[in-house]
């Protein structure tokens, strides 16, 4: 049997690979192994279509095995994790396929502490799903209740942690998602003026054109309302693009440098060390090193970014992707979160975004994906390994290239640095062209 755990939880084709059928099998499995005298979940999802009918295989396969459900409706990702430490909840469920398509959807899972949980205890609830498990009856089957001040709880969180901003205009690209209501919202409670995109609870348009894999739509949006700053999220709001005030996109690995330098500045980046995977710029390494941080590389995945940051002690890490973690104030990557933050350094150094990240220079950078029916499959054809490693030789020391399968989706990702812009485009092809006519891709 595959494994059903990829990077960040279970994803699928709601009704189809990830089944209502399925759905309750989970949650039976990981009420037994995060719960096992009973307990109480936290819930929370997004705007997908499929979100209330996979919400109710979830609830009564919880319920099924004595654990009580407290419902938070449409929420953040982060929002769960917070709230399922806050509440003192056994454990957090979310329902989403983050910045997915709208046909799929996922579940994942929070520990007590808010939490993702580790590769191991995911393969407990994997070993876990063929047994039957407890059945219980009468007054011992698990209780479902509605968390009504779920959004207001969470926005207090939020704001406990910003400056105020009166005065400035922010533009935020809410990808008819989980922040559809929240983001707006924070942004008038700190004093800005806000022109809101995309901000209704539409589970039929999450991420379509929009949100966080589309900047092009926030960055027409601040250049034509004259903005300060904008922000785009994604369907479950855990990662976070920005735009500064000329309408340029300011991605994950910018805003680690702004909020690195911010915490700096205030002696709160205690280590001196900032967590990024293997995706991020290699000038944006050479930028905090010379300001005495030191950079840590972990796989993509927010979740080992996290599991770096525990090992090495660091305060700060994230993606390229718009993935920040601020381990003091949150256990997950949290996009809300990290607007307030990057706002904050704003406020803090009085100037403008651009001028926070103008001094940042990126090696020309390169990505391809492939979709391909077997990702890990393409990748152990002989060809593949040879023509990889003939690029990596080719690059030596002018660059990077990463080839890996996506561990959300059925895609083999390919990112080539160089120093020679073009370079970087005809390998990156190169790859992408003979991956695709090997394993049948598109």
């Amino acid at each position: 049997m595959a494994r059903l755990f990829g990077t960040d939880g279970i994803r699928g084709v709601a009704n189809a690979t990830l089944s209502p059928e399925l759905a309750f099998q989970v949650a039976r499995a990981a009420a037994q192994v995060l719960a096992p005298n009973g307990g109480v979940f936290l819930l929370g999802r997004d705007t997908r279509l499929s979100g209330p009918m996979l919400e109710g295989a979830v609830v009564a396969g919880l319920c099924s095995a004595g654990v009580s459900v407290v419902r938070g409706g449409i929420l953040p990702t982060a929002a769960v994790a917070y709230l399922t430490r806050a509440l003192g909840c056994d454990a957090g469920v979310v329902l989403s396929a983050s910045h997915n398509p709208i046909e799929d959807n996922g579940i994942k899972f929070f520990d007590r502490t808010g939490y993702k949980l580790p590769d191991e205890m995911e393969e407990e609830i994997e070993r876990a799903l063929p047994g039957a498990g407890p059945r219980p009856t009468g007054t011992r089957i698990g209780r479902v209740r509605d968390l009504v001040d779920a959004e207001e709880r969470y926005l207090r969180h939020l704001v406990a942690h910003a400056l105020p901003v009166r005065g400035l205009r922010v533009v935020v690209d809410c990808a008819f998602g989980a922040a559809y209501r929240l983001a707006p919202r924070l942004w008038e409670l700190l004093g800005a003026e806000v022109v809101a995109l995309h901000e209704e609870p539409d589970g039929a348009r999450i991420n379509v054109g929009c949100g966080s894999t589309h900047p092009e739509v926030l960055q027409a949006a601040v250049r034509s309302h004259g903005a300060d700053v904008g922000f785009a999220h994604d369907g479950d709001a855990d990662r976070v693009i920005a735009v500064d005030g000329r309408g340029e996109v300011v991605d994950g690995d910018l805003i680690l440098v702004a909020c690195a330098r911010y915490l700096l500045r205030w002696g709160k980046l205690e280590p001196r060390v900032v967590v990024v995977t293997v995706m991020t710029n290699l000038g944006v390494e050479r930028t905090l090193e010379r300001e005495g941080i030191r950079v840590v590389r972990a796989p993509v995945g927010d979740r080992y970014v996290l599991e770096h940051m525990l090992k090495t002690g660091a305060v700060l890490g994230g993606e390229q992707s718009g993935h920040v973690v601020f381990r003091h104030l949150a256990t997950t990557g949290d996009g809300l979160l990290t607007a307030v933050q990057l706002v904050n350094a704003m406020v803090d150094a009085e100037e403008p975004l651009q001028q926070l990240v103008s001094d940042v220079e990126r090696l020309p950078q390169v990505l391809r994906n492939v979709r391909v029916q077997n990702p890990r499959a393409a990748l152990l054809d002989t060809a593949v390994q040879a023509a990889i490693a003939r690029a990596t030789e080719d690059i030596g020391r002018a660059g990077r290239l990463l080839v890996r399968p996506s561990g959300t989706e059925p895609v083999v990702r390919i990112m080539v640095e160089h120093e020679d812009a073009e370079t970087a485009e005809e390998l990156a092809q190169e790859l992408a062209d003979l991956i695709r006519s090997r394993a049948g891709g598109k």
